[in-house]
């Protein structure tokens, strides 16, 4: 029988390439740096050529060990996916999940939702990472996340989603502006005002300005926000107008502020919120579980207290 290499070495030698460095790549590992640099050696032993080109300051992969690298995050990926079947044909609620979140719905729903989550699937370990929707993605290629909670549409890919909630959109801006002079804010008004927006790689910015039919619009240049929060308190302050999310208004986000909320006239522009997993996983009853509570959840009322 041909020897093989091992899913451990191959875990190793992905670490080293994506990081370049050895002692980045076996913290990462949880192992010593000695143990990921030994077993890497066997590794291209095994191959009969180098991998990684090594010298006293930096390591790089070889054009071969880039591409073994490639190759193995498929195999890495296939075996995970195994256990996840395993797993879950015994309790599809149970044991650890790596779920993503973009930071223009994290804040606002995961408070919501963790005591549903808890009460629902004690069992459940879930694992939660924030982060712009292009690095969940990535994370969610490489394994490092089982599922991910986006805004739609995105392009996506080889991978599987479904709708949670439709999350419109609200013109905010100062109590005294023109803006809130009627009950409904025009959408031609709305393109003539300055738009307080999220930087680049953020999508709420996409989708706001193409569910609102606002892409011609300007823009407020001079400041980006990082952070909705940061938004609102800029258009306290009287620098522009911003859009905002509904789950965002639920969640409190303008209270203890002088600002006035306004829907847009006409249909009512919105976000698609959907949890996404790849094609390949074999935790799909986990996740339509939890979709459908999650969907449940955002349906039901918010309690005046909150």
């Amino acid at each position: 029988m041909k020897p093989m290499p091992t899913l451990r070495q191959l875990r190793y030698l992905v670490a080293v390439v994506d990081r370049c460095h050895f002692g980045q790549a076996a913290e990462a590992c949880l192992v010593s740096q000695s143990t990921l640099s030994a077993s890497i050696q066997e590794l291209e032993d095994l191959l009969g050529a180098p991998l990684l080109e090594r010298t006293r300051r930096s390591v790089m992969p070889t054009p071969l060990g880039r591409e073994v690298a490639e190759r193995a995050r498929g195999l890495l990926k296939g075996a995970e996916d195994l256990v996840d079947i395993a797993r879950s044909s015994t309790d599809p609620m149970g044991g650890p999940l790596h779920l993503g979140v973009i930071p223009t719905i994290g804040p606002f729903l995961i408070p919501r939702i963790m005591p549903r989550l808890r009460a629902a699937f004690p069992k459940l370990k879930l694992y939660l990472r924030e982060d712009q929707t292009a690095r969940l993605l990535a994370r969610l290629d490489t394994g490092e996340l089982d599922a991910a909670i986006l805004a739609l549409p995105y392009p996506m890919g080889d991978l599987e989603s479904v709708d949670i909630a439709e999350d419109r959109f609200w013109v905010v801006c100062p109590p005294d502006h023109r803006l809130c002079a009627t009950p409904t804010a025009q959408p031609a008004d709305v393109a003539m005002e300055d738009l307080m927006l999220l930087e680049d790689g953020h999508c709420l910015r996409e989708h706001a300005l193409a569910a609102c039919a606002l892409e011609e619009a300007p823009r407020n240049t001079t400041f980006q926000g990082t952070s909705l929060h940061t938004l609102v308190q800029m258009v306290a302050n009287g620098l522009g107008v911003t859009l905002l999310p509904q789950m965002a208004v639920d969640s409190g986000i303008l209270r203890g502020l002088n600002l006035g909320v306004r829907p847009l006239d006409g249909p009512v522009p919105y976000r698609r919120i959907g949890l996404v997993w790849r094609r390949t996983s074999g935790r799909k009853e986990t996740f339509r579980h939890l979709a459908e509570t999650l969907r449940e959840e955002i349906a039901s009322p918010i309690p005046v207290a909150a």
